[in-house]
């Protein structure tokens, strides 16, 4: 059974590195129960963010979502090339209004 047929409960993060103590920090922090896949949950959320907070320099962020059973999906900034990618609804829905409005428009 995958999320895209039933509905799962997703926990996503937006994390920052920090360097001198080698651990990742949590800056953004939410839940949702959705049929998105929590690699597009992980990337929708990254990819708000840094729209929103662009980095500084050396600083190194990366967004993760996971299921109550498994493991987590990680997407780094490296990963969020400019290749067209448009969240789908389900994505979308699962997002707090503040981070859907950072979204692109719909196709």
């Amino acid at each position: 059974m995958t999320c895209e047929d039933n509905p799962v409960r997703l926990t996503w993060e937006v994390q920052l590195h920090e360097p001198f103590s080698r651990v990742w920090i949590c800056k953004a922090y939410g839940r949702a129960t959705t049929t998105a896949t929590p690699a597009d949950l992980a990337r929708a959320v990254l990819a708000v963010h840094l729209t929103a907070k662009p980095p500084r320099g050396g600083e190194t962020f990366r967004g993760l979502a996971y299921t109550d059973t498994g493991g987590p999906c990680i997407v780094t900034a490296d990963q969020l090339a400019a290749d067209g990618w448009i969240a789908d609804p389900a994505v979308r829905q699962a997002l707090p209004t503040h981070l859907r409005e950072g979204l692109p428009a719909e196709g």
